[in-house]
């Protein structure tokens, strides 16, 4: 396993020597309370992040900027999460930005690149260390949502009814999948259904699917996925590399105290690091108990998959839709891609 060597870029924030002298009546009034929408159910690994997450902002801001944290679905439904937010209905979702690429597709480049970066360093050095960061602002900009930072991990596994030993065995199958990976398998011969993440168990039980992407092997093994799904491909070249995003209503972070805007990046970028690290453990015992399900777990061959690239690189161009942000996006990710050695 590969060691994360990369250190996490903490801030220190206070809140001045004129707020820390101020009278508490008078801070007490500068309090700022949010509410936030996450992606994941209650209980769930990652959303026990978000909670860190939050906790965190609270403990930079010594408990004057408070972020209620909510799990999917109780404030609005998933899908409406990108209006309700937008509307201003609450201030902060964790999404993931695929969801929303049929609307901005420059978005579909800040989710994941199917095929593309093989490690999550490699893709959090785009948005950091290249321009990512400030092109996922401006593609959210137009809508009234302001882009905080992403959350970037590892890859996620295809879990299948069926054996898979090449890339060329996707074709005719039936799959569930999302964002830029929907339109990348579709054109890999995958007939793709966009199915919600709470009826891929019963998409695979039922026969509807054949091959499915649904989240991290973790989660996919809290939800009992190898008791409908024989096969594992992991890593998944669909998903190599995966961000979720802190997107917040433009209004609300526009009011916000510098400071509290510093808590909100660094807390994120924390959250990523800390996140990635979990998942890197986490990984192994679940495919240890993946397979002492009885379930196979393989993977395609580095050749296989460096060939499919090649052919990708075409669908990625089709899937800016003539968008000039989201070719932007795609041109400084391809040129990033080529210093790697990857195209």
């Amino acid at each position: 396993m590969r060691k994360f060597n990369r250190r996490t870029a903490i801030q220190t924030i206070g809140l001045g020597a004129a707020a820390l002298a101020a009278p508490l009546s008078a801070r007490a009034q500068d309090k700022v309370k949010w509410r936030m929408q996450a992606l994941w159910d209650g209980g769930t690994m990652p959303q026990r992040f978000e909670k860190l997450f939050v906790e965190r902002v609270a403990a930079l801001t010594d408990n004057q900027f408070e972020i209620e944290l909510f799990s999917a679905g109780q404030l609005t439904p998933a899908a409406q999460a990108f209006d309700a937010v937008r509307g201003g209905a609450f201030e902060m979702m964790k999404t993931f930005d695929g969801y929303e690429a049929g609307k901005i597709p420059g978005l579909a480049f800040t989710s994941t690149v199917p095929f593309g970066f093989p490690e999550g360093d490699q893709y959090e050095a785009w948005f950091y260390e290249l321009d990512g960061l400030e092109l996922a602002r401006e593609a959210y900009a137009p809508a009234g949502l302001y882009y905080i930072a992403p959350t970037v991990y590892g890859p996620e596994p295809i879990h299948s009814k069926v054996p898979l030993e090449t890339i060329a065995d996707l074709e005719g199958k039936k799959g569930r999948f999302v964002g830029l990976a929907a339109t990348v398998m579709g054109a890999l011969g995958v007939s793709v259904s966009p199915l919600p993440t709470n009826e891929v168990y019963s998409a695979l039980d039922k026969g509807v699917i054949d091959i499915a992407d649904r989240g991290d092997l973790t989660a996919n093994l809290d939800a009992g996925l190898s008791e409908v799904a024989n096969y594992i491909i992991m890593p998944g070249p669909h998903q190599p590399s995966t961000a979720t995003s802190y997107v917040a209503n433009q209004a609300a972070y526009n009011n916000l105290p510098e400071p509290f805007k510093e808590a909100l990046f660094s807390a994120a970028r924390e959250t990523s690091v800390a996140l990635r690290q979990h998942i890197m453990v986490a990984d192994g015992k679940a495919i240890a108990e993946f397979e002492d399900a009885g379930v196979e777990v393989s993977s395609f061959s580095e050749d296989d998959i460096n060939e499919a690239r090649v052919k990708v690189v075409e669908v990625w161009k089709e899937a800016t839709k003539n968008n000039d942000l989201a070719q932007k996006m795609l041109d400084s990710q391809l040129q990033f891609l080529k210093e790697l050695g990857l195209v």
